[in-house]
């Protein structure tokens, strides 16, 4: 998820230099919502994940 939300950050840097404004929002957009879900399931997975492997 964190490499989709870095592609989308790479497209809109792109897409901005090259002057496509609306192109580079709506990556910066979708790069936003991706970066954030990932921090939320790594956060989840920390924690619920620390009670696996304990006998």
């Amino acid at each position: 998820m964190l490499s989709w939300a870095i592609t989308f950050l790479i497209i809109a840097i792109v897409a901005a230099v090259l002057g496509f404004g609306g192109i580079a929002g709506a990556a910066t957009g979708i790069a936003k919502i991706l970066f954030i879900v990932f921090l939320v399931l790594f956060v989840a997975s920390f924690f619920f994940g620390r009670g696996r492997g304990r006998p």
